[in-house]
Formats: C-alpha cells, sequence, structure tokens
C-alpha cells in the first residue's frame, strides 16, 4: 500500500520545517563520532578510572577491541514497573560476553512514579524530572567509555527523559529494555466505580485503598493504557525495542530471551561493523512521525503532544500540535484499551497487541516502513509476536484479524474514523482535546467556575457548588507557573457531575494524565495564565464554548469588555517538597506545544 497521502505531507513539512535544525544535530553526531570523547582518546588515568572496578571485565574494556555497552538505569524498588531492573544490568553483561563484548552501569535516573504523587505537591516536579532524567543521561554517557547504550526506563517522563538525553550522543547504537506490565488486578470499571463513590462520600477511604491495592498490586507496569505503556506502544513504532518487546511480562523467559536478543543484536550495530545504526539516525521525521500516527491509531496518552515536540527538538526536529491535529484526521482508532476500552494492556497484548496494530498501519500505509530500526528487518519485523521455540526466540506472524474485536479492529472497521487527538484554539489559547475517551460530549457551552488549584475545585465539588451545566477552568497549573502537574484527580468528582446528567468540562494550562477518561477537556492550553494567556482574564460566569468538531475554545464575551479586562493575580509559587529548587526550570520553560522542556531551549 503507497503511503497515505496525510501522512506523506505532514513528514515533508516537518522535515522542511527542520531542515537547520536537523542539519546541524547531523552534523553534531557526525562530530561526535569522529572527534568526539571516546575510549581510544581518553588518558591512561582517564582510562583506568573507567575500568578500575570492572573486575572480570577489565581486560577487555583495557583492549577496547569490542563494545562496552553503557547502561542508564532507571531502577528502584519503589516503583513497580522499574522493580524488575533491579537483576537487568548484571544480567546483561552475562549477555555481553557471550558475543565477547562488556557492559557497565554508566549511570542511573530518578523515576518518580506519578501514581504516587498525583494529587499531592511532588506532582509539581513531575514534568520537569524528565529534563533531570535527560541531564543525568547525559552526565552518565559523558564518560566517553562506551560504544552503545542500553536504557532501562518504562514509565511517564523517563523514557522521554532518556530519550533526550542519550538523543544529544545519537552516534551511540541505542536500544531501549523494557520491563513489562504486571498481570491484570481488579476490573477497571470497578476501581472507577470505587473512586467515584469515594469522592461522593459513598465509600471510605480503607474501601477506597483496598481497591487501589487490587489494582496496582505487584511488581511490573500499571495496566492501563496511559503515558507509561503509550511510551512502550512508540518505542515499538519508532523501532527502538527488540520487536514486540514492549508488553511481555516481567519474570518469563520470553522476557529474558527478548532482552538477551537486545544486547547481542546492540553489539552488532556499532560504528566499526557493517550494520551502524546510530540512534540519531534511527530517529528522524519519519520516525516521529510513526509515533504520533502509533498514538493516535490506539488512543494513547495526551501527555505525549508534550513529550513528542521534547523528544523530537532534541533530534533537530521541530514538531508542532498542527501536525498532530491534521495526522489525527487521517488515522483511525483501531485500539480500545483502558479508559478507551473495558480491557487492559495485557488483554490487548493477548488480542494481538503491537503486532496487529504495525502490520494493520502499514497495510494501510500508515506507517513509514522505510525507517531505520534496531532490527535488521526493518518495520515489518514489528508486525509480527515474539515467542519461544524451545529455548530458541522467534517470531511469529500477527494474528490477520483481531482476537477480540471489542478491544483491536483493522483499519477498515476502526472503532472511530479519526484518532481522537484534537487541537482546538480560540480566544482562549490553544489546547489538546482528546475525544477518544469521551463518547458523545464533544461540546459543551457553559458558564465557566474559574479556580487556581484543584484542591479548590475538589472543595466546591464538596460544597455542592459545582451541581449544574458548568466549565471547570484551573489555571496557573503551566511549567512556568508550577510546574504542569497532573489534575487526574478530578477526574472522578468531574464524572460524578456528568454521569449526574449535568454538561461538563474541563479547561486548564496544566496536565491531564494518559488515565483522563470520560469528561471533555481543553488540556495543555497554553499562553498559559502565568505568562500573560487568556485564561488569566476569565472570570466566572462567563460563557465557554468547547467544542472538538468545531476545534474551538471560545469565550463568548463581548470583545470591548474582554480587551479591558485586566490578568487576575498568580497564586505565590510553592515551596516545600523541594520545589524551590526548580524555580530556574520554571522560569526557562518553553511552552507545552514546544515540548515544555526548560532545558531544550538552547538547541
Amino acid at each position: 500500500m503507497p503511503l497515505h497521502s496525510t501522512v506523506a505531507a505532514v513528514t515533508a513539512r516537518i522535515a522542511a520545517r527542520s531542515q537547520p535544525t536537523r542539519s546541524a544535530y547531523l552534523d553534531l553526531i557526525a562530530r561526535e563520532r569522529d572527534s568526539g570523547v571516546d575510549r581510544p582518546r581518553l588518558d591512561c588515568a582517564n582510562l583506568a578510572h573507567g575500568f578500575a572496578a570492572a573486575g572480570e571485565d577489565k581486560p577487555n574494556i583495557r583492549r577496547g577491541g569490542a563494545m562496552n555497552i553503557g547502561i542508564v538505569t532507571a531502577y528502584n524498588d519503589m516503583l513497580s514497573a522499574h522493580q524488575p531492573y533491579g537483576r537487568y544490568p548484571e544480567q546483561i553483561k552475562l549477555f555481553a560476553r557471550e558475543v565477547r563484548a562488556t557492559a557497565q552501569v554508566a549511570g542511573g535516573v530518578p523515576a518518580m512514579c506519578d501514581g504516587v504523587t498525583q494529587g499531592q505537591p511532588g506532582m509539581e516536579l513531575s514534568l520537569f524530572s524528565r529534563d533531570v532524567i535527560a541531564l543525568s543521561t547525559a552526565i552518565g554517557l559523558s564518560h566517553g567509555m562506551f560504544e552503545g547504550a542500553a536504557l532501562l526506563g518504562i514509565c511517564d517522563k523517563i523514557v522521554p527523559g532518556l530519550m533526550m538525553g542519550a538523543l544529544r550522543f545519537g552516534h551511540l547504537p541505542t536500544i531501549f529494555i523494557p520491563s513489562g506490565p504486571m498481570p491484570s488486578g481488579i476490573p477497571n470499571k470497578q476501581k472507577a466505580r470505587v473512586r467515584q463513590e469515594y469522592a461522593q462520600g459513598k465509600a471510605s477511604r480503607d474501601e477506597l485503598l483496598e481497591s487501589e491495592s487490587a489494582s496496582y498490586h505487584t511488581a511490573g507496569t500499571c495496566t492501563f493504557y496511559g503515558t507509561a505503556n503509550s511510551n512502550q506502544m512508540m518505542m515499538e513504532v519508532m523501532g527502538l525495542h527488540m520487536p514486540g518487546a514492549a508488553f511481555v511480562a516481567p519474570g518469563t523467559p520470553l522476557r529474558q530471551a527478548l532482552t538477551r536478543a537486545a544486547v547481542h543484536r546492540l553489539t552488532e550495530m556499532g560504528w566499526d561493523g557493517p550494520d551502524y545504526r546510530p540512534l540519531g539516525k534511527c530517529v528522524d521525521e519519519k520516525a516521529i512521525v510513526n509515533a504520533v500516527v502509533g498514538l493516535l491509531a490506539t488512543g494513547g496518552s495526551t501527555n505525549h503532544a508534550i513529550h513528542i515536540p521534547a523528544m523530537a527538538r532534541a533530534a533537530g526536529i521541530l514538531v508542532n500540535w498542527e501536525d498532530i491535529d491534521e495526522l489525527s484526521h487521517a488515522v483511525p482508532l483501531i485500539a480500545r484499551v483502558y479508559p478507551n476500552g473495558a480491557g487492559d494492556v495485557n488483554q490487548f497484548h493477548a488480542a494481538g497487541g503491537m503486532a496487529f496494530v504495525i502490520a494493520a498501519l502499514l497495510e494501510a500505509g500508515l506507517l513509514h516502513d522505510d525507517i531505520l530500526t534496531v532490527s535488521p528487518e526493518g518495520l515489518a519485523a514489528y508486525g509480527r509476536a515474539p515467542d519461544l521455540e524451545g529455548e530458541a526466540l522467534v517470531w511469529r506472524a500477527a494474528p490477520y484479524t483481531p482476537l477480540d474485536d471489542t478491544m483491536l479492529r483493522p483499519v477498515s472497521d476502526a472503532f472511530q474514523p479519526d484518532g481522537g487527538m484534537r487541537l482546538v484554539r480560540g480566544k482562549l489559547g490553544r489546547g489538546i482535546f482528546k475525544t477518544s475517551a469521551v463518547g458523545s460530549h464533544r461540546t459543551v457551552q457553559a458558564p465557566a467556575r474559574v479556580f487556581d488549584s484543584q484542591e479548590q475545585v475538589t472543595a466546591a465539588f464538596k460544597a455542592g457548588e459545582l451541581e449544574k451545566d458548568v466549565v471547570v477552568v484551573v489555571r496557573f497549573q503551566g511549567p512556568r507557573a508550577n510546574g504542569m502537574p497532573e489534575l487526574h484527580k478530578l477526574t472522578p468528582p468531574l464524572a460524578v457531575l456528568q454521569d449526574r446528567g449535568f454538561h461538563v468540562a474541563l479547561v486548564t494550562d496544566g496536565r491531564m494524565s494518559g488515565a483522563s477518561g470520560k469528561v471533555p477537556a481543553a488540556i495543555h492550553v497554553h499562553p498559559e495564565a502565568l505568562a500573560g494567556g487568556p485564561l488569566a482574564k476569565l472570570r466566572d460566569g462567563d460563557m465557554v464554548r468547547l467544542c472538538a468538531d468545531e476545534a474551538l475554545l471560545e469565550v463568548l464575551v463581548d470583545e470591548a469588555e474582554w480587551a479591558a479586562r485586566t490578568n487576575a493575580p498568580p497564586p505565590p509559587p510553592a515551596n516545600g517538597t523541594g520545589r524551590e529548587l526548580f524555580a530556574a526550570m520554571r522560569a526557562g520553560a518553553m511552552n507545552a506545544e514546544e515540548g515544555g522542556s526548560a532545558i531544550l531551549t538552547a538547541l
């Protein structure tokens, strides 16, 4: 099937827009390969420090005749998705020795859990943890000891941060190695029901905790299709995993076989061999467009409307929401995974998963099939699913039809004809509206109720002040104001109001999680209120119109009155929980559409 005309046109537009910055980036990684810091150029004292504690690998690292893999790990044992990584470095070292290579842990990166910090002060550190992860990755790889990189990360800001940091070492062959999702817990509808009952005072804290503990119950990635699992989908459609690695359970023989294959494959991609595949060449305009297409086709996390532009910018590629919106009109929704459907990622994987999605999108001409992947067989290899035949790792063709059509559909019989992520714009700015989760609630016109924090919203809900048609506006939540926290805590009370028959919407310059659900929302709105954005002019009672079909985010106020208004004063910056340490990042942050980063401004 020839490439879809919209996919081709958007890719060409991105390439043309990015030509100066992409060219500069490619020049950078070429210089780094040819004359940057690497083992042969290190002085003897430098090199001796680098292998002093390498044990049995010391002679091989000293000789420099084979690849030394730098492992950057997001391991901690508080975060369920990353707890399995504890033993990966030793495994990777063993697998490297099998092919006469070596491996060392280059460094660790922080891995905070948005599930733990959701609705708490620590969530204000969340988005900028991505920049810290990028910086930490760069520090680990800066020693010049490595000819390849293995990146161990799963969750929300962690994969984008690893990508941003590693791309500055884009001359290195690099593979992302996942750890897999935890087994399924209680049904997602039951979890959502208990949350809404608790928001109404109909369930106790003990009942809520019991429900949450039955959902998040052991090691592995959370099983809803939020940002973490959307990360893994993107690594597949960009060809940066071993094929089919995303959703294989941790602690299984197949999981270990895929990790072993990743290490072996990484050693084949070195710059001294005939199959050199540097990360900076793998992540090009086509791979970025593939990531967007995969996100839209599967109803993935809205957080990637921020992460994709940031990752792309680190490779010299400029992507904006116009690109995502245009692709969304052309890419059909072929997967429904909770919160967009009933089943979780384990059920999605069992129904055909990423192998089916990639094969179907390739067949429809919706993915670039000529990107440089870590697999020597190209993106077509990702349309097959991994399996064990005895102890041998093999890949089998994806099912031609999905094994559960409530979760997966072919392109010809998609759940909806578009990708469900819309750019809305108007007098209130530019924002993202995820239509794939909201059903028929695509237009809301109602009086605004304006808040400066999610705690104020919760208090108003408990006081019964929101029992009406209402557009809840939560402002001063952007990157420069307070680090752009997720406002997922608002989902249960707003869903309760919607279930009671009210027309309800959310408008915010903050974020909503990939777990955001059925309430229509314009999120990531910019210009943000603190930067003089129009949300700062809104007043209680102003009529607001949010419409996905008309791509509108409007306030219906007389033009003269609107022009005469002054901006509301922002709340004072909050201290405590380390938030004051990030003041410089907040002050220098880009807007959400540019990626919300404080470290990519100089690129």
